[in-house]
């Protein structure tokens, strides 16, 4: 089936799967369509074309829904992207901006051969750089719990940062410039729920977020 689906497809899949996972988004294809950078009228078609492929639930004025084959497939090109990432980074060492970018090629011409290769020299690895999980060869991901976006997170306590989602270049040297990693401690100091602007301390520097990053910064509270 994989190999019948174009990357257009694919990509439209795996952005669903991944709107689906952060409360922050909808699975509308007007919000799928700003995502991948298309019209909204050329959402609404592969919507209803996957639709017939039974691999999305396409209904008018509401959010697109995986089917468990769609779900399937979603999870096969996210597991080659973050197999690729991970490869990149600990072999080239390439940033976390440049990884996200290659991977996003490499991850539709991999076969699912290759895909287990990788995974096998790399040691079976269970995240990627960015502290994403990846997804096993069986499909199945596993429910992070306790991790949260900054943005929700509670005033004057302690956290550590567990995964980095944003995936524009602007995002990731803002968090190079801050050292603002995965692994990195900090203190959410404030919320400003009325500017929606999240107060942190990191390495005695106060950093004021806004929802554009506090958004796709992760982290679970230190105990």
């Amino acid at each position: 089936m994989l190999n019948k689906i174009s990357i257009s497809a694919e990509n439209f899949m795996k952005i669903i799967f991944m709107h689906e996972q952060n409360d922050s988004y909808d699975t509308k294809p007007g919000s799928i369509a700003k995502a991948l950078g298309i019209t909204n009228a050329a959402a609404t078609d592969m919507a209803r074309n996957l639709s017939d492929k039974k691999l999305v639930r396409y209904e008018k004025y509401r959010q697109l829904e995986l089917t468990p084959e769609g779900k399937k497939l979603a999870l096969k090109v996210i597991r080659k992207h973050r197999l690729w990432e991970t490869f990149l980074y600990r072999t080239f060492q390439m940033s976390l901006h440049e990884i996200h970018r290659e991977a996003e090629m490499l991850e539709h011409q991999t076969t699912e051969f290759l895909a287990e290769k990788i995974s096998s020299y790399l040691g079976d690895p269970e995240v990627d750089p960015h502290g994403d999980p990846i997804p096993s060869v069986d499909g199945e991901l596993e429910v992070e719990i306790g991790h949260i976006p900054l943005s929700i997170a509670e005033p004057e306590t302690n956290y550590v940062i567990t995964r980095l989602i944003g995936s524009d270049r602007e995002f990731f040297d803002f968090c190079n410039r801050n050292d603002i990693n995965v692994g990195a401690r900090l203190t959410v100091e404030k919320q400003y729920t009325d500017h929606r602007m999240t107060e942190i301390s990191l390495n005695q520097t106060r950093l004021l977020l806004n929802t554009d990053f506090s958004d796709f910064i992760y982290a679970e509270p230190l105990p």
